[in-house]
């Protein structure tokens, strides 16, 4: 069975960035807990690069307090996506991510594909 990579990006208050880095750890610890569904993840925050490529910038004056987080998680496969959702209001920490983070800008799920050579 393939993995399956899952894309979540939402904003997050500044003031509260290392508060969710510290519980999204946490939290896929807890997804773990039982099995080992994410195999491999990476947190990461978008860049002031992205800001670069812009041709009007004062669209991001506005959100100066905000930070774009993204999850990338491998997970085992997509019955581990499956089994995590469901359990997802059971893990001690979902409430506090949910609390802690803002709008979700994306969220989705992608297996890979093998392409006829």
């Amino acid at each position: 069975m393939p993995t399956c990579i899952e894309i979540a990006v939402f904003e997050v208050e500044k003031s509260n960035l290392k508060r969710v880095l510290a519980v999204s750890e946490v939290l896929f610890s807890e997804i773990n807990a039982e099995n080992k569904n994410i195999i491999a993840h990476e947190i990461l925050v978008k860049t002031a690069l992205a800001k670069d490529n812009l041709k009007d910038s004062s669209a991001d004056s506005s959100a100066e307090g905000l930070q774009e987080v993204c999850w990338h998680l491998t997970w085992a496969n997509a019955e581990a996506v499956q089994a995590s959702k469901s359990r997802w209001s059971s893990y001690p920490s979902s409430a506090e991510i949910e609390r802690l983070v803002g709008r979700k800008l994306y969220y989705g799920h992608f297996v890979g594909v093998i392409a006829n050579q």
